[in-house]
């Protein structure tokens, strides 16, 4: 299996990460009667001028595999944090690419730099009967289903919240 590098998006990988999250977001069935929610996940440019775009990059050709963005609390992508949680949010593997590593990558860089940050937990919600794969992902990643965090956004999208608390030191 071929390295996988995860490092913050720069402008250039824009279109990749607008591409491939749109691709992996209507792959899985989560675009269907969402009128403008595709356009949202192509803005790359306004989530990373909000938050952190990182991007899960074959070592060996450069190709971007997948991307997530990750926010702190107050933040305008913030869904779900309080007060010293993170969250992230639009991880999303290119299609071609899945099984090969690059959502676990991402979701433990996300993991790892809101440890560096000091955060207390990181939030998350997943679409209530998203593809198995991820749900087996959060949880072993060691995320937990925290209901009081569900949330519709629009109807008939139902999304459950997990949280994984971090260790401070």
């Amino acid at each position: 299996m071929t390295g996988l590098t995860v490092r913050r998006a720069d402008p250039a990988d824009h279109p990749a990460v607008a591409r491939l999250t749109v691709a992996a977001y209507e792959a899985d069935g989560q675009l269907k009667g969402e009128n403008g929610y595709a356009v949202v996940l192509a803005d790359v440019a306004t989530r990373a001028a909000t938050g952190e775009v990182l991007v899960a990059v074959d070592g060996s050709t450069g190709e971007v595999l997948g991307a997530v963005t990750f926010v702190l609390a107050g933040t305008p992508y913030a869904e779900l944090s309080g007060p010293g949680e993170a969250e992230f949010r639009m991880l999303a593997v290119d299609p071609a690419a899945q099984g090969r590593g690059a959502g676990a990558a991402l979701a433990r860089a996300c993991v790892a730099r809101a440890t560096e940050l000091g955060c207390s937990a990181v939030v998350i919600c997943v679409r209530s009967g998203m593809a198995v794969p991820a749900h087996r992902l959060y949880e072993r990643l060691g995320f937990v289903r925290v209901p009081e965090k569900d949330w519709s956004p629009l109807p008939g999208v139902e999304l459950l919240g997990l949280r994984l608390d971090l260790i401070r030191s």
